[in-house]
């Protein structure tokens, strides 16, 4: 008859300490490799083609530039830490947050395990913020915006024309408050706007030579426009004053690159997001608003709206800039574009 085979001994101490240690090891290895898993669909190929915005990896031309976050001089919101610092120790803070808020709890598992599918993401996004950036350059408008607040935005819009995309469109960029769940948001390089016309600090920045009025960048302003020597113009000669929540302001128009450029991206924003409609909240009149919306009816507008649309103390895009202009440009796109 077989003798019964023994119990196995109690491992000692040390060996339970190696397994813990194993243990631990394993579950951190299994961690990484999730963010690394979230990381890719969140980012697309290096191949993106480069008239396309990506939205939970997926590249959709949209007809111009666009310089993605994962190129060499692109702008990458995803970077924990500063981008303009050589010595670049990281902070380890998120400038951006991965799972948009106000989502159905169902949806909101899946995001926070995998990210945003496009269809879900399709069914959150309904607004397009359009912002100016108060810097003048894109590049500029990321140091601040990255490197000093913290901050994010999908897209910047160059004095030349380039778009910037920092994020897979999936993600929650932190530009407009309580609009940041439900939008896209972009940062158009250009001045601002003043409530004096031609007050020292717009002539900072605009100046005259024989052609007429142009966009000058003051000492300590980053430059980096992509295209070689290109001097920014206003669309339109004279200065524009406008009211924006009732109060009178002066203001140099946007480029003609730039209008071009964002009529693109209005497009391809409406063929992506069909609750994006190519319109602006309009009054009685069928003029476009110059005042911020309510809360609720801003989350319940299906369209695109400028920074003071959505806050009472923002007033960008100004009174310059031509909402039909790039509405009805972006309209006749849209109809030739495949979603």
């Amino acid at each position: 008859m077989p003798q019964p085979t023994p119990p196995a001994p109690e491992p000692v101490a040390a060996d339970r300490a190696v397994r813990r240690r194993r243990h631990r090891l394993g579950a951190m290895v299994a961690a990484f490799a999730a963010i690394f898993l979230l990381r890719c669909a969140a980012a697309p190929d290096a191949t993106v083609p480069e008239r396309s915005i990506v939205a939970c990896g997926r590249a959709l031309d949209i007809g111009t530039r666009v310089v993605s976050w994962l190129e060499a001089d692109g702008y990458d919101a995803y970077r924990r830490g500063r981008h303009f610092t050589a010595d670049e120790v990281p902070d380890g803070k998120l400038r951006y947050e991965p799972v948009r808020g106000g989502l159905p709890d169902a949806i909101a598992a899946r995001a926070r395990e995998r990210g945003l599918s496009l269809a879900d993401l399709q069914r959150a996004v309904h607004l397009f913020v359009i912002h100016f950036d108060v810097c003048g350059t894109s590049r500029q408008c990321f140091k601040v915006l990255h490197d000093v607040r913290c901050l994010s935005v999908h897209f910047l819009l160059d004095v030349d024309g380039t778009i910037y995309q920092t994020l897979d469109l999936r993600e929650k960029a932190h530009h407009a408050t309580i609009a940041n769940d439900a939008s896209i948001g972009v940062e158009i390089a250009h001045p601002g706007c003043w409530p004096q016309p031609l007050s020292a600090d717009m002539r900072r920045w605009y100046e005259r030579d024989e052609q007429g009025w142009r966009m000058r960048l003051p000492p300590g302003v980053a430059d980096g426009v992509r295209t070689p020597g290109f001097v920014a113009r206003p669309a339109r000669a004279e200065i524009v004053s406008g009211e924006v929540h009732g109060r009178t302001y002066w203001q140099f128009d946007y480029t003609p690159q730039q209008y071009a450029a964002l009529a693109h991206l209005c497009a391809g924003l409406a063929a992506l997001f069909p609750r994006i409609r190519l319109d602006a909240p309009r009054d009685a009149t069928g003029a476009i608003r110059t005042n911020a919306l309510a809360a609720d009816e801003l989350l319940a507008f299906d369209g695109i709206v400028g920074h003071f649309h959505v806050q009472t103390n923002k007033q960008d895009p100004g009174p310059a800039f031509q909402w039909d202009r790039v509405l009805d440009e972006a309209r006749t796109l849209r109809s030739g574009m495949r979603p």
